[in-house]
């Protein structure tokens, strides 16, 4: 028997008792794998962009190849691989292009159209870092951005002001939001050194959505861990979303309870939100403390994409449409409006939002008028208090003080 070796690509040799030399008919060539270069991602979900995902099976493509699908443990969004990469780690549509804008250098920006002008696109560029300079707040100069590119986007040349105005004229806006459009050009047009004649816009003030507790409670129940806590954190202290979102760990104090606001938006007082409840308390601490921040990774824009989902789930899953109604503002509407039906106080209501003007807090007088007219009057309570340690008796089963009666101070409490 004679063994003869042969390199062919199509086949290997073999030898065969009488030393006759073949090749194997039914071996197919092996084609060789080299490493891939392409840089490993690091696969985060898209809509919430936490890494804590699992696999949940595979998705045929039109092309008959197979690709990875994966589901959120956090937001429970099922997205497969194909998806992120061509989408980006964040999961936004705009993210490969503002990566790419980031690299264009200063030649790159400059038009000759006529003379050395720079592009809509470098104005823009300039405005908004004067804004920062200037010391406008991070979402101030974030929300111009948007405003003025989706001007852009709907036809409107922000360098004349008539394309500007038929633009806002043919786009069914509430009052607010077209207020807000008119004041980000109008800034805008000013940096330029032009003028214009903003558009008439009359802005009614909307009567707030206010739900009951229990389904704001029945949200909060179908959401996940940190989107919960959040929610918690909305419901017991009315922070607005952007301040709730840049809570620090040095803002919470859990041995005594109180929870402060020292980045507060819109102008607002710093404020501290005292007898937080054990609930959120307990949520709190299963949060990870990764750096100084509680919601550390976490944006508006990724807890709202999950909350939309869970917000719907809910509604469909209970059978109460009313759920959708609910948005991140309408928790600080409700905890002022019940904070004033049970107290009547609107200055205590106006400190603990940390309205500046009593104006903004008036509103919620309306609210508690309109919503508890058909309720008969509440039942308290009454007890007459003569000496401190009575005072703290009575305080620490839940009675609060409200009139002096010839210099004797009542407590009541709801029965």
């Amino acid at each position: 028997m004679v063994e003869v070796q042969s390199k062919d690509t199509e086949g290997f040799s073999f030898a065969s008792e009488g030393g006759i030399i073949g090749k194997n008919p039914h071996r197919k060539p092996q084609a060789v794998k080299y490493p891939s270069k392409e840089p490993q991602l690091k696969t985060q979900c898209p809509g919430c962009g936490s890494i804590s995902i699992n696999r949940n099976g595979f998705r045929r493509l039109k092309n008959q190849t197979e690709t990875q699908v994966y589901r959120c443990r956090e937001c429970s969004l099922r997205f497969s691989e194909n998806y992120y990469r061509h989408r980006g780690q964040h999961g936004h549509a705009n993210y490969a292009l503002k990566v790419e804008a980031k690299k264009l250098d200063n030649v790159t920006e400059i038009k000759t159209v006529t003379g050395d002008e720079k592009t809509l696109k470098g104005k823009l560029t300039d405005y908004h870092f004067k804004m920062k300079i200037d010391g406008y707040k991070d979402t101030t100069i974030e929300m111009s951005w948007k405003i003025l590119e989706l001007l852009t986007r709907r036809g409107a040349d922000l360098t004349k002001p008539d394309t500007v105005k038929k633009t806002i004229s043919e786009q069914n806006w509430s009052g607010n939001r077209r207020r807000n459009v008119i004041n980000a050009y109008g800034q805008f047009i000013k940096y330029l050194g032009s003028s214009w004649d903003p558009p008439r816009n009359t802005v009614i003030r909307k009567i707030p959505f206010i739900p009951t507790e229990q389904e704001i409670d029945d949200l909060i129940a179908g959401c996940p861990v940190t989107l919960a806590c959040y929610l918690q954190l909305l419901k017991e202290t009315a922070m607005r979303s952007g301040e709730a979102i840049n809570l620090k760990w040095r803002d919470i104090d859990i041995k005594r309870r109180v929870i402060s606001c020292n980045n507060p938006e819109k102008g607002s007082n710093s404020r501290q939100f005292p007898e937080i409840t054990g609930k959120l308390l307990n949520m709190l601490s299963q949060m990870p403390q990764n750096n100084e921040y509680v919601f550390s990774g976490k944006t508006n824009d990724s807890l709202k994409a999950v909350f939309v989902r869970c917000r719907a789930k809910q509604a469909f899953k209970l059978g109460n449409q009313r759920l959708k109604e609910i948005h991140f503002h309408t928790f600080r509407h409700w905890k002022a409006t019940m904070m004033y039906h049970y107290t009547k106080d609107i200055l205590a209501v106006q400190e603990f939002l940390g309205h500046r003007s009593i104006e903004n807090t008036q509103l919620y007088i309306q609210l508690d008028k309109k919503l508890f007219a058909g309720i008969p009057d509440d039942k308290f309570i009454i007890r007459a208090v003569h000496s401190i340690e009575e005072a703290t008796q009575l305080g620490e089963v839940g009675f609060e003080p409200f009139m002096v009666i010839q210099g004797i101070q009542l407590m009541r409490k709801r029965k």
